[in-house]
């Protein structure tokens, strides 16, 4: 991954919250937060299933299908039983897991980051695409009968959407999304010093890929973001959708997913789960998915998203109104550290 294509970053305009039914559940059964998320004593007797994360790409009722014969094989190769934990925000998958509530979960970049931060994660693997490639992009989509098409593929998607912004409905995914948030996000509004929340005449969230394609598809959002992998599954599962998208703008390469588990899982059953998805080759579940399999993986693969992240921080903190010179040139000083360490492994 050649970091030279990303630049720098950061994100987080908004942090999502996670759903109160998400917190109910955890805060039952683990009144205690910093017990819940570091149960280094857990043995091998004391696990007796693992859920296993999924982020809402898309809605439920696609995924569910689509996980079900992938979930099985896993649970009779682990020798454990695996239950999917489906859920309708980014952030709930990493929340759940700070609270081991999920053991294990198929993340993408930003998320993978927040949850090595907070909740005890740890990458195993990343997946490999059908072309063999370990990465994808984030585009920026509109309905093929809006009339800003012929301009904005004349001028450019982004460039466009920056200079027309205040007549324009926009739809960002999940703020904990990386295609759908934090990378067009950098590459459009940031590096143009613009704030996407007052640019335009209406900014949505609207919660996961598919949502901000049909959004685009019914007409009622001019513009929204997207993965190319989330447009694929759309040829499967909704064609007529897919049918009226047209691209505009297409990102940087970014990291393919990372596969992640909490740190303090029993090592047999950490090695179980290596050995399940780096030999998982069965096409006829993979191919849905739009992967050939999963390589082994490091933590250090991300390191371009986190460079985002903190180049992203540097410039919202140059262009803050409310910091002295003094506070600003310390906190850009401690940024840049940061950013160095990064670079230097």
């Amino acid at each position: 991954m050649d970091r030279r294509l990303f630049i720098q970053q950061t994100s987080l305009f908004t942090l999502t919250l996670v759903s109160a039914k998400i917190l109910s559940a955890c805060t039952a059964t683990d009144t205690n937060s910093e017990n819940a998320s570091s149960t280094s004593s857990t043995s091998k007797a004391e696990i007796k299933e693992i859920n296993f994360g999924i982020l809402s790409t898309e809605s439920q009722a696609n995924q569910k299908p689509l996980w079900e014969p992938m979930i099985a094989a896993m649970s009779k190769e682990i020798g454990i039983p695996i239950k999917p934990f489906f859920v309708t925000q980014y952030a709930a998958v990493v929340e759940a897991m700070r609270f081991g509530k999920v053991q294990a979960a198929w993340l993408g970049g930003k998320s993978y980051i927040e949850a090595t931060k907070n909740a005890n994660a740890e990458v195993f693997a990343q997946v490999v695409a059908k072309d063999g490639t370990k990465g994808y992009y984030s585009h920026l989509i509109t309905n093929k009968n809006n009339p800003i098409l012929n301009a904005a593929k004349a001028e450019g998607g982004d460039k466009y959407v920056i200079k027309n912004a205040s007549k324009l409905t926009f739809a960002f995914n999940d703020p904990s999304s990386t295609s759908g948030f934090l990378v067009p996000s950098y590459y459009i509004f940031t590096k143009n010093n613009i704030d996407p929340k007052k640019a335009f005449k209406r900014l949505i969230f609207a919660g996961n890929h598919e949502a901000c394609a049909l959004a685009v598809a019914n007409q009622q959002i001019d513009v929204a973001t997207i993965s190319d992998e989330a447009l694929e599954k759309l040829v499967l599962n909704n064609p007529q959708a897919r049918e009226k998208l047209e691209i505009i703008w297409k990102s940087p390469i970014i990291p393919s997913d990372p596969l992640v588990y909490r740190r303090d899982l029993p090592e047999d059953i950490k090695k179980k789960l290596q050995n399940f998805f780096y030999n998982y080759k069965d096409e006829k579940v993979l191919d849905p998915f739009q992967v050939s399999g999963f390589d082994p993986a490091e933590d250090k693969m991300w390191n371009p998203i986190r460079e985002l992240e903190i180049s992203k921080q540097i410039q919202e903190t140059t262009s803050q109104d409310n910091l002295s010179a003094e506070e600003k040139k310390t906190k850009i000083d401690e940024l840049n550290k940061q950013l160095k360490e990064i670079q230097s492994k």
